[in-house]
């Protein structure tokens, strides 16, 4: 656990509100990605995300953390995702849990990681260009969709579709840009 994941939880503990809104500045992004790896709609992964977070709060599931937040928080996305797939069935749960394990693997491999990245670039390159600058804004910039859209004096909504579409294509990149996420 680090230290901003240590500071976020001592806000947690003593009901401060501004921990919550770091852990969601923090985490929300990475969380609807990972989401999108097992659910096909973009809002739907935001909503499950969405979820997540509000029950962290009002069930106050701080005071019963025994792992890092991060992981806590990744672990609930999967969670939530096997149970919307086990109601509909849309997804094979062994893959599921197999790319899970990876992605929770902190030990990646630095030319494995070096050589995702190239095929990553490269995939960004069949992206319209709107969706490119959309993309590259809030992953690698780690831009807010609001601050993206005056950017590119766009609407939200526009940001979001945007977004979507993107992550859509890289579907084979999530794990990948996840990890840019953090880095």
């Amino acid at each position: 656990m680090n230290n901003q994941e240590q500071l976020i939880i001592q806000k947690l503990q003593n009901g401060d509100e501004s921990g919550l809104r770091q852990m969601f500045d923090i985490y929300y992004s990475p969380l609807c990605v990972f989401a999108l790896k097992y659910i096909d709609s973009f809002d739907l992964a935001e909503d499950l995300v969405q979820d997540i977070f509000i029950g962290f709060w009002e069930n106050n599931r701080v005071k019963q953390l025994n792992v890092s937040l991060k992981s806590y928080l990744f672990t609930s996305v999967k969670n939530n995702a096997l149970n919307y797939i086990r109601k509909n069935k849309s997804y094979q749960i062994e893959t599921m849990n197999d790319e899970f394990d990876i992605l929770m693997d902190d030990s990646f491999d630095p030319e494995d990681l070096e050589q995702m990245k190239v095929k990553l670039y490269q995939e960004l390159e069949n992206l319209s260009q709107q969706s490119r600058n959309v993309f590259e804004a809030i992953i690698f910039q780690n831009m807010k969709y609001k601050d993206v859209a005056e950017d590119l004096n766009i609407s939200v909504n526009t940001v979001k579709t945007h977004f979507a579409r993107a992550l859509k294509q890289l579907r084979n990149s999530l794990d990948v840009i996840i990890l840019f996420m953090f880095l």
